[in-house]
């Protein structure tokens, strides 16, 4: 084999200076003369890629040492001979019945002891060196059968890693990894506060995995073993990753996140990826259409790439099989969502899948191909976002998207502020930290997700940190040198209380922290009820929580509260370009406060006046205008533009249609011709 190369491959080296354009495909589903149709139809829809493979593993390997490769060489080719480049899998998300027949030690068991069995998917030990030796030897087969197949464009390892265990290997692993990180019992005792309920440990024999306990069990025992399954996931991923990336040193390499999943800690996964790929599922159901949701999902997915290209692996044609009610889409809102991911930095735009199951759990999940065949209207549409991402693909293939407020996401923090026995069940990090973005969303702000102790926080006129509810000494500093060095941080409650154990500083806050924001005293907190509100002077209403607390002398009290135990505490407080904010503004007022920041620390709209609904995005050379409203909008321009998609001049405004979008770049004077 060549030596790997001094730079790991990217996005690039697959798009070629287009938008990949795909999904899912099973072939292994259909009956073998289905495939030269599916092909066919694949072309005519403007496909340019599928994703191959991913729960393959019982058709290749039926029994133990089996390999069946006859079937997905005939799928390479025939791939490969209609111009669809092939995402090729590593199938090993989805372990056959044979392995947890054979060896039930691979099998998971839950919190209380139970086995989670086989007869579904990601029914494995990530610990299970029985597991990983199989794996492994199913991925060098795959590697090395198809290293050289000109459809391969990219290797897709495993699929949604999700597996969490508490098995006495994954107790054997959990202490090795413990032993690792603290180094003795005494500094593990010291860092649990197993002084608390007696639970002091003696020796490493004793230490196990949080299962189901009588009562309450130990936080900080919790939050590490939240760390140790993401590291344990994740030594299976790169044991995988390092195999195809042998065979193919000049092959990007992927695994695809869920949304905003809190199972794995994306940024220290995101490392080890040669391209960051998500799949994102925005409920139709939503008043927006799930807009702000997938603008969410794209921009935290960006900040994890680096603010280069990604990858929207999944989403779905129209409805899905796993909410209480599943909503397909309304017409238009697929190509809406599409072009709302690459506007937001996605190259690639897949679905799961392209051929509708007739059979098994996702059969009626929706596919770019559905039941209703290639006449239906789900299929005319993918035949539309197929040809426009054609038509667009050289324009914005490559391209960044500048963002000029980041939000800051951290998974210990959100392990550590979701525990057990907080001050209020009610108040989630997920709620927070959608709340705040789509706050900015809906003020055309672009965002970008990032790490709270991230090196370049200065790029940022503004950083906003919704609930950093743990923060580390590296992240502070940072956040520190930030505003000393000129930026402008609103950050919300319950913030810095803890430590990386878990431990409460002392005064309830990081004493740095404190300091930044201008607080002199954190006194208590005051979570409310489902139904409550505090009323604040400015005559806004705050909801979920309030605090007691006192300004350090020179911090300005923006809003203060009124009425109640609180009244006249600060609600919203200002230490130069530090600013506190002691509740959940109701929406309105949320979108009001950070706008009033960001006008001040300089970070502007895309467009100001856009109707409602109607999102606006820079990426590269063009404007994305996206309305994801359910009325038509018109939308006023400050220059001539040409739309990407049509070829239609538009000199003052732009008219979109329900879930209509535009792909916008400015006219030069001369050309520019009709009124929009």
């Amino acid at each position: 084999m060549p030596p790997p190369p001094t730079a790991r491959p990217h996005l690039g080296d697959a798009t070629r200076g287009r938008l990949l354009f795909g999904g899912d495909y099973n072939p292994e589903q259909w009956p073998e003369e289905t495939w030269a149709e599916d092909a066919r139809l694949m072309r005519e829809a403007g496909v340019t890629t599928a994703t191959v493979g991913v729960f393959s593993w019982a058709t290749i390997e039926p029994r133990p040492g089996a390999r069946e490769f006859g079937w997905l060489d005939r799928v390479m080719d025939l791939l490969h001979d209609h111009g669809v480049g092939v995402v090729l899998a590593t199938p090993t998300a989805s372990p056959p019945p044979w392995l947890g027949a054979r060896h039930p030690e691979t099998l998971p068991r839950a919190e209380d002891g139970t086995v989670v069995t086989y007869g579904s998917r990601q029914q494995f030990c990530p610990s299970s060196p029985v597991y990983r030796r199989y794996a492994t030897a199913l991925t060098e087969d795959v590697a090395a059968r198809y290293a050289d197949h000109p459809a391969l464009l990219m290797w897709h390892v495993n699929n949604e890693y999700c597996t969490h265990c508490w098995c006495d290997t994954t107790a054997d692993h959990f202490r090795r990894w413990l032993a690792a990180r603290h180094g003795s019992i005494d500094a593990l005792n010291a860092a649990w506060g197993t002084a608390f309920w007696s639970q002091r440990y003696d020796d490493w024999s004793e230490v196990l995995p949080p299962r189901r306990a009588q009562y309450i069990r130990n936080p900080a025992q919790a939050l590490d073993f939240r760390r140790f399954t993401s590291d344990a996931l994740l030594d299976c991923y790169l044991a995988e990753r390092d195999i195809v990336a042998r065979h193919t040193p000049h092959t990007p390499v992927t695994t695809n996140f869920m949304p905003l999943w809190s199972g794995l800690d994306g940024w220290r996964w995101a490392e080890h990826e040669d391209v960051v790929s998500v799949d994102s599922y925005p409920d139709p159901a939503d008043p927006l259409g799930g807009g702000a949701r997938h603008a969410l999902t794209a921009d935290l997915t960006r900040g994890q790439s680096g603010g280069r290209p990604w990858v929207l692996m999944e989403q779905a044609a129209g409805a899905v099989n796993w909410r209480p009610v599943n909503r397909p889409k309304p017409r238009g809102m697929n190509r809406l969502h599409s072009l709302q991911a690459v506007a937001r930095g996605a190259d690639a735009v897949c679905y799961f899948q392209w051929r509708q199951s007739r059979q098994g759990a996702e059969k009626y999940h929706s596919a770019m191909l559905p039941h209703a065949g290639p006449d239906s209207r789900t299929h005319t549409e993918i035949r539309r976002v197929g040809a426009e991402l054609a038509r667009i693909g050289a324009d914005i293939s490559g391209s960044e998207v500048t963002a000029e407020v980041a939000v800051v996401h951290d998974w210990p923090s959100w392990w550590a502020a979701d525990g057990e026995a907080r001050p209020s069940s009610l108040v989630t990090y997920e709620k927070l930290l959608t709340a705040w973005h789509r706050a900015l969303w809906e003020e055309n702000l672009t965002t970008t997700l990032t790490h709270p102790g991230a090196a370049d926080l200065d790029r940022y006129r503004l950083v906003v940190a919704p609930c950093p509810h743990l923060l580390t000494d590296a992240a502070l500093r940072a956040l520190t040198r930030y505003v000393t060095g000129g930026g402008h941080l609103v950050c919300g409650f319950f913030s810095g209380v803890v430590d990386e154990d878990d431990r409460v500083h002392a005064g309830g806050m990081a004493a740095g922290l404190r300091r930044l924001l201008g607080i002199d005293t954190l006194h208590t907190w005051w979570p409310l009820a489902e139904d409550e509100t505090v009323r604040c002077d400015d005559g806004t209403t705050g909801t979920l929580w309030s605090e007691e607390l006192t300004a350090a002398p020179g911090a300005e009290t923006v809003t203060a509260y009124r009425g109640g135990e609180l009244d006249g505490l600060p609600a919203v407080l200002r230490n130069g370009r530090a600013w506190y904010v002691s509740t959940l503004p109701q929406p309105t007022a949320l979108r009001g406060l950070l706008r009033r920041v960001a006008d001040t620390a300089g970070a502007t709209p895309v467009l100001d006046g856009l109707p409602t609904g109607v999102e606006a995005v820079r990426r590269g050379p063009a404007l994305f205008l996206l309305n994801h409203g359910p009325q038509a909008a018109d939308v006023p321009l400050p220059m001539p533009h040409t739309d990407l998609l049509t070829g239609d001049h538009h000199s003052r405004t732009v008219h979109l249609e329900r879930y209509g979008a535009a792909v916008l770049r400015p006219t030069p004077t001369a050309s520019a011709g009709g009124a929009g």
